[in-house]
Formats: C-alpha cells, structure tokens, sequence
C-alpha cells in the first residue's frame, strides 16, 4: 500500500516530497508579497523589480545598471505623473496614440459596459455588432472610394496585413510575379519580419536580416535636406516622384505590387510633401497597376488637422493603415482601410485570405474606440487641431534664434525641431556628437525640465513633438518654454 501512495503523485520526485501539484516551489516576488500584506509598494521597491524582470521595448538597458528607470503611475489629461511624484507634459500622446488625452472616464465606462456584454469573441468566422458598428462608423470618415475593412491589433499588422493582401490579389487576378514594394528612406513601417523588410532604415534591420527579400528604397521627402538642388519643393516633390517610376521600371512593372508611404513620414523627422508629391505618385501607380498604401498609424484620426492627412493632401490611396488614436491609445487596435476591388476575389468559391489575429477587433476595443470618435465628434477635435496648428507652428519658430535649431517641420499637431551645428550651412553632427546631445543629455533634460518629447537620431538629430489634440496656445507656449529652456543648455555643452 505504500508503494501505491507514493506513485500517486509521480512529480514528487522531481520537485520535492513537499511540492503540491499546481502550486509553484518558486520564492514569492518582493512586488507581490508586499501587496498581499497590503502595504504601499515604493519607487525603490518598482526600480528594483522593474531592472529585474522586465524588458523594454527599442531600450537600451545598460544605464538602469546604474541610474533609475523612468516608471510611469497614471496620467490625466496632458499629464503623466511618474514613481518619484513628479508631473509632466505629455507632449508626444504617449507614443502618438493618447490625442484624446489620458484619463478619459467615457472610454473606461464604454470598456466596462463590453466586458459584461461580451468579454471576447474572435473575428473568425464570425461577426458581433460593434465590430460591424465600428467599420461602419470609420468609413464614414474615410477617403472616397475606401470601404472595405480589416481590422488587426496595431499599425506594424497593419503593414503585414496589406503586404499579403496585395500579394494574393495579384495572384488570384492573374499577375502573380507582382509582389515586391517600394518604401521610402529612412520611413518605420513595424518590426514584423515583413513590415521591418519594408522599413527603410537600415540599421534596425541588420541584426535580423535575412529579411523577406523584395523591398525598394525611394528617397524620401526631406526638402530641408534637398532645398538648394530644386527651384521649388513642388519641383522637389515631382522630381522624388518620378524616382519612384524610375524603381518600377528598373525592377519591372510585372513585379512591383505596393509602395508604402506615409503621408507625413515620421522616422527622419515630420517630412511632409508638396500636393504635386502625391498626384504625380498617383498617376504612377494607376499607369503600372502599383497599389498605393497610405500608412497613416500616426497620422491618422485628427493628427494633421483632418481626420486622415489623406483628406489633408489630397492622397487618394488604395489602402490605408490606421491605428494607435483610433482609441487614443485606451486599447490596443488597428484597422486596413481598402478599395472594394481587393476583395472581389473572395465572394464567390472556397477562396479565403488565409492570415488573421487572435484579438483583431476585440469587442472591448472596438467599445473604447467607437466611444472615442463620439469624443472627435462632441468636442471637435479635429477642429481644435486644425484652428491652432498655425499657432502651434509659430510658436516653435520662435526657436530659430537659438544657434542650435535648424529647421521646424511638421504639420497639424505633429512637428519635428531640427538640431545643427551651424544654421547657415545646415552642418549635421557626427554619430558620436548625435549620441551624447540626444541621449547623454536631450531627453532626460527635457523630462527632468518637466516635458515628455522625443529626441530622434534615425535620421539627422531631431526633436519631435506630438501633443494631445486636446491642447491649446497656452501648452504650446509652455512646451516652447521648456525646450528652449533645455536646447540653450545643450548648445553650450557642445
């Protein structure tokens, strides 16, 4: 009989005679401990934790061996308030997704009401109304001709999701050698194998190259950097253009299924393009059955001053990518918007597009972000963004007095500040000089100086700001303030 009990629990030997199926032998975590005793966790107590256990995303984590992390508690409206009690501006929408603001009620109520109603159901097979409601909904702001929609959890989905779509639809029409894309220099599209392939910059595809082969670089549209080669930027944007023909036909137009653009790239610093940019690229994509993919994941939802910067430039794409604000950041979501000719091939036969996401168009988020637009709608948003981008605008240009600032670019709610070494001659600085200004000194001086900004070098050294839509001339001449405040402090370290 004792032999019979022993082999009852067969993992007692290899755990330990005392070891209870189901219940782990691991040492309870400090975080966790403290909390079931109910007492009140401490900055030292996260920073601890934080360095121990978790992995940040695009960080750098040898400072934390040494210095503090930077934790986040909550944040309200246009503030973020950190572990150690101090509040700052939010002045990039987290990661240009919050442009409600933080803290909204109604899209924690909405949230709530669904998870009652129905916690979870997959887009597979299958239909539930507020995803049906929340289609509906986005293409009734959408660019003319777009009505059909794919949903996925985020922008860089999106951008895989749009590589396939196009991929298939060629071949099931007849041309199945179309399948390569054509991006810009320096543009982010996601880090998916396939959206980092399309990705322009170079050094964060190396360490994980091979990547899906296929992929054309075009340059982009940074006319600071090309102003004296061209008489006019509407010169410069038809001649970048036609650069883009050029890569069609050197690669052949059987072959080229997609460009992706972003009607203002991001990466490399808010370069925007002249109108005749995007209707010279239009008539290049209809002349060799190119599709053209607008990637609005930033831009999108009121960010340029209309609720797509399609609509603001006078793009007329056959697919764009939105995510991030379509609910301000309250949930994760993103959604293809695409001409109905895409999907032609799948209404009749056993034709299918075999490519999904477990928690695209997750009930809860599809909730927060149709409680979201009626927020765009009611306070008009857009509106906002639209009356004060000049002010905005002029605002920054006030910081062309300082010897630092080279160019301010952007448009709406969404600018880039430029940093050089000489203005006159629009001198970069060197890698190492980038290295120390933006991360030796720029970004923890301008979060210390109490605003969230974004010091970029993927590019030539920039600042970016993207605040709330929400926010009006009184932050914008606070955020002036700060920056200012830290880039005079910046030009005398170097």
């Amino acid at each position: 009989m004792a032999k019979e009990k022993s082999q009852k629990n067969p993992l007692a030997k290899l755990f330990g005679a005392k070891s209870k199926p189901g219940k782990s032998t691991r040492a309870p975590l400090a975080l966790l401990e403290a909390k079931a005793k109910g007492k009140t966790i401490s900055d030292k107590e996260l920073q601890r934790s934080a360095k121990d256990h978790l992995w940040l995303h695009f960080t750098r984590h040898s400072p934390f061996q040494t210095g503090d992390m930077l934790i986040i508690e909550r944040a309200e409206g246009h503030y973020l308030f950190d572990s150690k009690g101090n509040r700052v501006i939010d002045g990039l929408s987290g990661l240009f997704a919050a442009n409600a603001g933080h803290g909204r009620q109604e899209l924690a109520d909405a949230a709530a009401k669904q998870m009652v109603q129905l916690d979870f159901m997959p887009l597979w097979g299958l239909a539930y109304p507020g995803a049906i409601e929340l289609a509906e909904r986005l293409l009734s702001y959408a660019p003319k001709d777009l009505n059909r929609i794919f949903f996925t959890t985020g922008g860089g989905e999106a951008v895989e999701t749009a590589w396939k779509i196009a991929k298939q639809y060629f071949k099931l029409t007849g041309k199945p050698t179309k399948t390569k894309v054509i991006s810009r220099m320096t543009a982010y599209h996601g880090t998916s194998h396939g959206a980092l392939s399309i990705t322009g910059i170079a050094a964060m595809k190396a360490v994980f190259e091979p990547l899906v082969p296929s992929t054309i670089r075009v340059p982009n549209t940074n006319w600071y950097r090309n102003s004296h080669l061209h008489e006019s930027e509407e010169a410069f944007g038809i001649w970048a253009a036609n650069r883009v023909e050029e890569a069609i036909l050197m690669e052949g137009p059987d072959t080229v299924a997609a460009i992706f653009v972003e009607p203002i790239q991001n990466s490399g610093g808010c370069f925007t393009a002249h109108p005749a940019y995007y209707k010279r690229l239009r008539e290049i994509c209809d002349k060799y059955d190119v599709i053209l993919v607008a990637d609005e994941t930033i831009t999108g939802y009121g960010r340029s001053g209309e609720m797509f910067a399609c609509q603001r430039y006078g793009i007329e794409p056959d697919m764009m990518i939105t995510a991030k604000a379509i609910t301000s950041g309250a949930q994760p979501l993103g959604a293809l918007f695409m001409k109905e000719k895409f999907f032609e091939p799948y209404k009749e036969g056993t034709t299918i597009l075999p490519h999904g996401y477990t928690f695209a168009a997750h009930p809860v988020a599809c909730a927060v972000a149709l409680a979201n637009l009626d927020i765009y709608d009611r306070e008009k948003l857009v509106d906002n963004v639209r009356t004060n981008s000049p002010i905005f605008r002029k605002t920054l240009e006030k910081l062309y007095d300082l010897p630092i600032v080279g160019d301010v670019r952007g448009d709406g709610y969404f600018f880039a500040i430029e940093l050089v070494k000489d203005q006159k001659t629009k001198e970069t600085f060197t890698k190492a000089e980038s290295e120390k200004l933006l991360r030796g000194f720029l970004s923890k001086a301008l979060y210390d100086a109490g605003l969230y900004a974004r010091a970029d070098d993927r590019g030539d050294p920039v600042v970016q700001v993207a605040p709330p839509l929400t926010m009006g001339p009184k932050d914008f001449d606070e955020m002036e303030r700060i920056i200012r405040q830290v880039l005079k402090e910046a030009w005398k370290r170097i």
